[in-house]
């Protein structure tokens, strides 16, 4: 479905990232990990087109979508539940899942799709008239990505959308995504500071270290890996990689 060949993007006169490679199949969750600064952000903006591609290719489907607009890399059905939500705060719940359907295309079945997004998410369903910034946490996160239910996705690429969660609402939104494949056949690529919780969801890893993909491999394998486990699973204990 998704294969990132050797990419490289500069943040300015920065390369930020160089030789990072991805593959995702239909149907298939892969746990992008690495430590901060490692160029995770970096690569889901450069997948869905926020960030320019220097060298290297980006293909869906076998088609490149290298320099393309982001309204038409979601229109492909590719789409990002961002770092720290990134809410319109003053405007209601209700306006912040519409705006995952502001595609033309979307917007012709957009109650159909909100009807769905209250179905995984009742809260949001009594919450839609309340502005996003008296949600807690948990519920932000569930109308992040809501949001990018709303475009009907078939790549879901999440960063780090676990933040500030208690463990019951983790566990609400990871049985949300899970239930999301299973119906259907939605891919994912997770970022996620918890290393064995990413792991726990995602059929493969891969693993980034200074802008540059360093392991790639089944994640139950990668576990008992005593490289993977020495180089990233030590640096930061029992918690995982951050």
């Amino acid at each position: 479905m998704l294969q990132v060949e050797n990419i490289a993007v500069d943040h300015g006169r920065v390369r930020a990232l160089w030789g990072v490679h991805l593959a995702v199949k239909p149907g298939e969750s892969v746990a992008l990990l690495g430590t901060d600064g490692a160029g995770k952000s970096t690569t889901l903006g450069a997948i869905c087109g926020i960030y320019t591609v220097a060298e290297g290719d980006i293909r869906l489907d076998g088609e490149s979508i290298r320099g393309r607009r982001v309204r038409e890399i979601v229109s492909l059905g590719v789409v990002l539940v961002p770092e720290g939500r990134r809410l319109w705060p003053e405007m209601s719940v209700l306006e912040n899942l519409e705006m995952g359907a502001y595609l033309p295309a979307r917007r012709r079945d957009r109650a159909a799709a909100l009807e769905r997004v209250f179905d995984v998410f009742p809260a949001m369903r009594e919450k839609s008239s309340r502005p996003a910034y008296e949600l807690s946490g948990g519920q932000q996160a569930m109308v992040a990505i809501g949001r990018a239910l709303m475009a009907n996705p078939r790549l879901l690429l999440l960063d780090e959308p676990f933040i500030g969660m208690s463990p019951l609402i983790v566990q609400e939104i990871k049985d949300v995504l899970r239930t999301a494949r299973e119906r259907h056949g939605l891919s994912m690529v997770i970022v996620d500071q918890d290393f064995k919780r990413a792991m726990e969801m995602a059929e493969r890893t891969c693993v980034l270290s200074n802008g540059r993909t360093v392991m790639e491999g089944a994640s139950k394998d990668m576990q008992s890996d005593p490289v993977f486990t020495k180089t990233f699973l030590g640096l930061n204990g029992e918690h995982g990689v951050v």
